[in-house]
């Protein structure tokens, strides 16, 4: 299923996981991890990791690369990138189906869809029985200029879709309550 020949970048990073949130729970997902590398040419490389019984979930069928909305009611990865001093932020939607999204906000779901094709992240996906991989590099300079010198936080996330339709919500860390994604506690990883 690849979308397009562009490897995970091979520069150190991080290496995390990610947790379910505890009024959703997902039957086929075992785990899913995630693989983030910051690279000196200003890019952001993202891989995620969902072990699942992927038979069991519902993932988006392959399409071409296309800006869409509303990925996040599927199975999707997500992305949200600030700078540590800022409450401005943007957010990448990843679907294993080729779709994206990315969008900016000025503060706390203050924000909207960038409608720019230049932000198209390069995406492979690969899939098995048991693994489904989805690999993204996103250039950052073309989000902001200030991104590719500064210290950024992130918050990394997935909704995966099961066969009967329920969603379950997954991150590096959930605030109280319901799922909230874009909430300044999410903002778990700082990458220097």
């Amino acid at each position: 299923m690849a979308r397009y020949n562009t490897p995970m970048a091979s520069s150190p990073g991080h290496t995390v996981t990610l947790t379910c949130h505890p009024d959703a729970h997902g039957e086929a997902v075992r785990r899913i991890g995630a693989r983030v590398a910051r690279t000196p040419g200003g890019t952001l490389a993202i891989t995620y990791i969902i072990e699942a019984d992927i038979d069991r979930l519902r993932v988006p069928a392959p399409r071409p690369p296309a800006i869409a909305q509303r990925l996040w009611q599927h199975t999707c990865c997500e992305m949200f990138i600030a700078r540590k001093d800022s409450p401005a932020y943007h957010e990448f939607n990843l679907a294993p189906s080729g779709e994206w999204a990315a969008y900016a906000f000025d503060r706390y779901r203050d924000g909207a869809l960038l409608p720019e094709e230049a932000l198209e992240p390069h995406v492979v996906v690969r899939s098995t029985r048991e693994e489904l991989e989805l690999d993204a590099v996103i250039r950052l300079d073309r989000l902001s200029r200030t991104y590719a010198e500064t210290p950024l936080l992130l918050a990394l996330s997935a909704v995966i879709e099961d066969e009967d339709g329920s969603l379950s919500y997954w991150a590096l860390r959930h605030p109280p309550g319901a799922p909230d994604f874009h909430h300044p506690h999410a903002f778990a990883l700082e990458l220097e």
